[in-house]
């Protein structure tokens, strides 16, 4: 028995990274990509795209940390080299910054990494793929 090989169209995977990361649809880059903070709507309102599909898990709390992390150290250490405040300072400064930003910058960095496997067809983003989705629902 022959094997069909099917084979989708490519899409543009920066196109739909900034796209995500704007919060929008990464297919028509106009609707919204979420319903509320980061509850990913179930498709778009605007060209009905299903985006129910992704599993984007623990990865965007991930990569903000890595990403904060990166931008809170060196500031931390610049503060402390420069003005040696006390470490109750400290405290009372970079925790509501670090909380801030880290509240600000989840919903870009999961709407990027939802937009990714989008672009990519994983999961049950690709219309050929007949394995359940997040909801356990079949897809296509």
């Amino acid at each position: 028995m022959p094997v069909e090989i099917r084979e989708n169209p490519p899409r543009d995977l920066v196109q739909s990274l900034m796209r995500g990361a704007k919060l929008r649809c990464p297919n028509c880059g106009i609707g919204k990509l979420f319903a509320r903070y980061l509850k990913v709507a179930p498709q778009c309102r605007h060209c009905g795209e299903e985006l129910h599909h992704h599993r984007a898990d623990d990865a965007p709390p991930y990569f903000t940390i890595l990403v904060l992390g990166h931008l809170i150290v060196p500031m931390v250490l610049a503060v402390e080299m420069t003005f040696r405040p006390a470490l109750w300072i400290h405290a009372a400064l970079w925790f509501p910054v670090t909380v801030v930003m880290a509240l600000a910058t989840l919903p870009h960095i999961k709407g990027a990494l939802v937009a990714h496997q989008w672009a990519l067809y994983m999961h049950g983003f690709d219309p050929h793929d007949r394995e359940p989705d997040a909801a356990g629902q079949y897809s296509g």
